[in-house]
C-alpha cells in the first residue's frame, strides 16, 4: 500500500470508525500538548517525564491507528 492508498483508509476510517475518530483526536490533543511544552525554554523535571511520557503514548496511538488500516485493508482485500 503506497503512501496515497493509505491516506485514502485512515480518510475511510475517519469517516467510518468512531474508535479510529477517537484515537485521532487523542493524537491531536498529545501533539497540542508536545508543542506546548517544546514552545517552553526550560522544562522542570516534571515536565521533562510528560514530555517522554506524552512522546510514548502518542507513539502507540499512531502504531494502533496504522493497525487498524492495515487491518481494514487486509478485511476488504479479501472480501473483494
Amino acid at each position: 500500500m503506497n503512501a496515497a492508498e493509505a491516506q485514502e483508509v485512515k480518510n475511510l476510517l475517519l469517516q467510518q470508525d468512531d474508535q479510529f475518530r477517537q484515537l485521532v483526536e487523542q493524537h491531536h490533543q498529545l501533539d497540542h500538548r508536545l508543542h506546548e511544552l517544546t514552545d517552553k525554554h526550560y522544562l522542570s523535571a516534571s515536565e521533562q517525564v510528560e514530555e517522554v511520557t506524552l512522546k510514548k503514548r502518542k507513539l502507540a496511538l499512531k502504531d494502533r491507528m496504522e493497525e487498524m488500516a492495515r487491518d481494514y485493508v487486509h478485511s476488504h482485500s479479501r472480501a473483494s
